[in-house]
């Protein structure tokens, strides 16, 4: 058995922990100390290798390239989130392919959640501005909020993120509605929520609306200024999704022509925001810069899963992360 480490030093350096490292040189027969790059292909001799172990800046390598310089590669453990740029080869040519992505959901689900129980709250909107409201001001609009309790949130995807979140709000005693066409009026019972076929009625008829469905060419544009329009008084939308997703143009519109709606927004597209944007000076936008998911010591998680995965994978034991390609169609 052999395993290297190959891609970006940096990333990979941050993921896997120095026990997990010592685990992984133990039981995989790994030299944790060489990183591999794309640079390196032809110059070292990789033929032997059965495992990688890699994360964030993992390069796209085709049929040929894996044909040439893996021939022996059983599967690839990535200690990070979406595969899509670089999967399709991978599963191709047999080699299995397993990924952090829950780990990595972790994170933006604690953060989604409590994002959702401020908004309910009125944090977002009675927030006291130094600029233009004033204490009063803040308390009259706090007054339009119902708190958590029985509030109706919507969930757009029911995938590892979405159905996080919607576990926890269940939690504080919420009503959630979720859209999500791949999702089952059965499976949606079962997670505790109402299932809609309908964003018309989903934005209508909730106060808060988060996004998390997956990033793909169907729904690239899909949230329009006529669902934002749709919001009730005094509601916030919540995109820890991907950017590419809302009609920007529109949700500006709808944004300069209600202030009493908020959008607190994670991702954009392009990201960051062009110079200039709206987004930089609307009042009723908050503006982060993609800190959902996995950040400081939680990239660790990542690396961890991929070393129980990899010890399930050797032993035959049941498999917790394995990425198909059936599951490209619905995956972030």
């Amino acid at each position: 058995m052999r395993s290297v480490f190959l891609g970006d030093r940096t990333q990979i350096v941050r993921v896997y922990s120095a026990e997990v490292c010592s685990a992984l040189t133990e039981e995989a027969k790994l030299d944790a100390g060489t990183v591999y790059s794309a640079a390196d292909l032809g110059k070292t001799d990789l033929s032997d290798v059965d495992h990688i172990f890699t994360t964030w800046g993992f390069p796209s390598l085709d049929e040929e390239t894996l044909n040439k310089y893996f021939p022996s590669l059983k599967a690839v453990f990535y200690g990070a989130g979406s595969v899509q740029t670089f999967a399709r080869p991978l599963l191709s040519r047999g080699v299995r392919l397993f990924s952090a992505w829950k780990a990595n959901a972790v994170p933006v689900i604690e953060y989604t959640t409590s994002l959702i129980l401020l908004a309910n709250k009125g944090f977002f909107h009675s927030a006291v501005s130094k600029e233009s409201q004033s204490y009063q001001d803040a308390k009259k609009i706090f007054t339009h909020f119902p708190g958590n309790f029985s509030c109706s949130v919507g969930i757009i995807g029911a995938g590892a993120i979405g159905s996080g979140v919607i576990g926890n709000l269940l939690k504080h005693r919420l009503n959630v509605t979720v859209y999500d066409p791949f999702l089952s009026y059965e499976r949606a019972a079962e997670l505790g929520a109402r299932k809609t076929d309908s964003l018309e009625e989903l934005f209508a008829s909730c106060r808060t609306v988060s996004n998390h469905t997956a990033n793909n060419a169907e729904t690239r544009g899909m949230l329009t200024g006529e669902l934002f329009d749709k919001l009730p008084p005094y509601s916030t939308f919540i995109n820890t999704g991907r950017g590419a997703q809302v009609d920007e143009n529109g949700l500006c519109r709808a944004l300069e022509a209600r202030k009493d709606i908020v959008a607190i927004l994670d991702v954009t597209w392009p990201e960051p925001p062009e110079k200039g944007h709206l987004f930089y000076s609307l009042p009723n936008v908050i503006l982060t810069p993609h800190i959902a998911g996995s950040s400081g010591n939680e990239v660790m998680r990542m690396g961890e899963y991929m070393l129980s995965e990899f010890r399930a994978f050797v032993s035959g034991e049941p498999l917790s992360y394995e990425v198909t390609a059936e599951m490209l169609k619905t995956m972030a």
